[in-house]
């Protein structure tokens, strides 16, 4: 009996909130303006990337190590896009900013998921520019489809295992303090300092996230691009050090688009105080921005990419002739 009382009053020091209101653009003028904005950056992000995916699905010569981790990338961003944008846009059309309980929690789940492969998916190909330019004639045996599939695998559950770890430890919060979140969706920082018992843990798993889907990431890039360059170095001539280089440009721009403001967001938060709009409409950029330009990059610096698209426009026609 004292056993099911003690477990009943356990349980009674959590309390679950039905829901949170998700307050993050209530104070932002024009923000009908913006919303048009978002429409049309996710309707676009999605038909470049969905242009990108279909590219090397339909092409043979593109299933290739290379390819496979543009074509994650492509996925990737289509539903960190999908995850982010609608639910956004739903919010501001329709004015509802309460979501319940559950909902918040698989909402966070998703958005931080992909925005952890988003990291990840940048370091998978720099590891395949690392393999290609430092051990040029192992390449095919080194790095074969399937070997870059199972390490996306990897990547996958990886990341699942740390974005649920994330979670539950906000599950096992107790909420008594209010219930309105400064963001624009169900962010784990504004989430878990509404609780009212210790969010020691929360702090720490924020902390450690944070390592591992932004820092680690780049820190992985970073020391990639520096034995590329010393293998570079290694090169007999400065023409050819300028042909392999010129393979890695694609790469680095995405890597510059996604991480720079991000970084510039943090390190300014870091400094100052920053207002809370302006840090929710930058992390919202960092966020909806990066995944439309990845595709149009790719396509515009990558010749495999067009001269793909040409033999398909090419054979569209020969077939439409028929």
């Amino acid at each position: 009996m004292l056993s099911q009382n003690s477990t009943s009053s356990l349980n009674d020091t959590y309390v679950r909130p039905l829901g949170f209101y998700i307050t993050g653009f209530s104070n932002i003028p024009y923000i009908e303006y913006y919303c048009v904005l978002l429409s049309a950056v996710y309707i676009l992000t999605v038909i470049a990337n969905s242009f990108i995916i279909l590219i090397i699905c339909v092409e043979q010569r593109l299933h290739t190590p290379k390819y496979v981790a543009v074509f994650h990338v492509a996925v990737v961003d289509v539903c960190a896009s999908t995850t982010i944008i609608p639910k956004l846009i739903e919010t501001l059309i329709l004015g509802s900013q309460f979501i319940n309980y559950e909902t918040c929690l698989a909402h966070m789940y998703f958005v931080f998921f992909f925005i952890c492969l988003q990291s990840f998916s940048l370091v998978i190909l720099a590891y395949d520019r690392l393999i290609a330019i430092c051990f040029p004639l192992q390449y095919h045996v080194i790095n074969t489809n399937t070997r870059m599939g199972v390490v996306v695998a990897v990547v996958w559950v990886f990341t699942t295992v740390a974005v649920i770890v994330l979670v539950l430890l906000v599950h096992r919060l107790s909420f008594c303090k209010s219930t309105v979140i400064t963001s624009f969706f169900c962010d784990h920082g504004p989430v878990y300092h509404l609780a009212c018992n210790d969010t020691f843990p929360n702090f720490i798993m924020a902390r450690i996230s944070m390592t591992i889907g932004l820092f680690a990431p780049l820190i992985l890039i970073t020391l990639s691009y520096v034995c590329i360059i010393f293998a570079l170095l290694k090169t007999a001539t400065a023409d050819g050090r300028c042909k392999a280089f010129k393979t890695c440009t694609s790469h680095l721009m995405l890597v510059a688009i996604y991480y720079i403001p991000l970084l510039a967001t943090y390190i300014q938060s870091m400094v100052s105080e920053t207002n809370s709009n302006t840090r929710i409409l930058n992390y919202l950029l960092s966020a909806s921005i990066p995944p439309l330009l990845n595709p149009i990059i790719y396509s515009l610096k990558t010749e495999e990419i067009m001269e793909s698209f040409k033999r398909l426009y090419r054979r569209n026609r020969i077939f439409q002739a028929k």
